[in-house]
């Protein structure tokens, strides 16, 4: 969450900033609450205190009239101690669930704007391959060529699983290990993370892991949640924790299954491998100092369009407009890749500097050199997400005998340079 002190001084830029993302918080509300927290605080202090005074005068020799009186005074501070405490314990509850609406601040340069088409385009690589034939969507490249089933998947788990068989298992295997050995080279440490987080930690990382709204799968009877995406276990890992200063900055390089309900996920463009319910994907996560933060996001986006240069893939890295961020990201940069099945661009990778948003929800620090405490800044960014990228190979590398050429970059790891009928 953004620093709460900041609320009044900062209450128009807030308001501002709130409205620009298409979200609707009653900062004015939260403000209100704040001020009666406070009074309600410093109420159940004076009364402890009142109570305190009350008990040291009950030591000793006292006359009868006197103790009574001290007696019924002590009855009624208890009373009142404990009717604050009760006020206090409903406002606190009420502010708190605000306060946690309340978006990160939004960098200046962020486009305004609530739709993908508002989205700035910043850069491109490459050029969409001009076909001499009807290329044909990965959907029915897979099935032609035995690499995906989405009908037995349908059958057995429902709609938007899928399986992969055959050449099409190796390529995922070896777009993993293909990111991993970059993010090596880039300091990164792997983690294989797992596949369930405390709902206190998709809260602090800033997802909604129940109700209508939620893009998550919770476990029932349980205070579990199967996670939408590795950000979610790697900013959890150190929850409630001081980091040594010296550990600045820590990469994490994770790989996990995503789960996702993807409520409202269909049309023409959500076929396919395109949006799923599960997945396999490599997550960087990054803590640093905030001082650094914006140029460890550029690193983040260059090692991003590093991975796919290295594919030879067509893409744009477009900069994410204010009502796209989502409510922790302070900037974000996704990179969408051409998808020749649909004819346009389609995300595969997204990097956000979440600044000290999550820090402060999940409790993160770090002492400084002059002994003060600081929440770090936290950063992710999408290495591979593996079933977007088969589905780009797929489509990008099919040639018209109904073959599909593999990346270079991929083959060491493949053993195989295409795949057959």
């Amino acid at each position: 969450m953004i620093d709460l002190k900041e609320l009044k001084e900062r209450r128009e830029e807030i308001a501002q900033n709130i409205a620009n993302r298409g979200m609707r918080v009653a900062i004015d509300e939260v403000i209100d609450l704040q001020e009666e927290r406070s009074r309600l605080l410093k109420l159940s202090d004076s009364l402890r205190s009142r109570r305190n005074e009350n008990a040291s005068k009950m030591k000793g020799k006292l006359e009868p009239e006197v103790r009574s009186q001290l007696i019924q005074e002590g009855k009624e501070l208890k009373e009142a101690i404990s009717a604050a405490e009760s006020a206090l314990k409903g406002v606190e509850g009420e502010y708190w669930r605000q306060a946690k609406m309340i978006p990160n601040y939004a960098h200046k340069d962020v486009p305004v704007g609530f739709s993908e088409a508002e989205n700035r385009e910043i850069k491109t690589y490459g050029q969409p391959i001009p076909f001499g034939f009807t290329p044909q969507d990965h959907t029915v490249l897979g099935e032609e060529l035995d690499l995906i089933d989405f009908d037995s998947a349908t059958k057995v788990t429902g709609p938007k699983f899928y399986y992969l068989l055959n050449e099409a298992v190796y390529m995922e295997l070896a777009l993993e290990r293909y990111a991993l050995d970059i993010l090596k080279k880039h300091g990164f440490t792997p983690v294989i993370t797992p596949d369930l987080a405390k709902e206190e930690i998709l809260e602090g990382i800033g997802f909604n892991p129940r109700g209508a709204e939620s893009n998550i799968y919770s476990i029932a009877d349980t205070d579990m949640c199967l996670v939408g995406t590795a950000e979610i276990t790697l900013g959890g890992y150190h929850a409630n924790s001081i980091i040594d200063q010296e550990a600045l900055p820590i990469k994490f390089g994770g790989i996990s299954h995503c789960f996702r309900r993807e409520a409202g996920g269909a049309g023409q463009y959500s076929r396919g491998l395109y949006r799923v319910h599960q997945f396999s994907k490599v997550e960087m996560f990054v803590y640093t100092f905030p001082e650094n933060s914006d140029e460890m996001h550029a690193e983040l986006l260059a090692i991003e369009e590093e991975i796919y240069q290295g594919l030879d893939l067509p893409y744009r890295v477009v900069d994410t407009c204010s009502g796209d961020l989502g409510a922790p990201a302070y900037r974000k940069y996704d990179i969408e890749v051409w998808m020749p099945g649909r004819g346009d661009y389609g995300e595969v990778t997204s990097t956000s500097n979440c600044t000290d948003y999550q820090a402060r929800r999940l409790n993160i620090r770090y002492r400084d050199a002059d002994g003060s405490i600081r929440h770090p800044h936290l950063l992710n960014g999408t290495a591979i997400a593996v079933s977007r990228t088969i589905l780009a190979i797929l489509e990008n590398y099919q040639r018209e005998d109904g073959s599909i050429a593999m990346p270079k970059a991929l083959i060491p790891y493949l053993g195989f340079s295409e795949i057959r009928r």
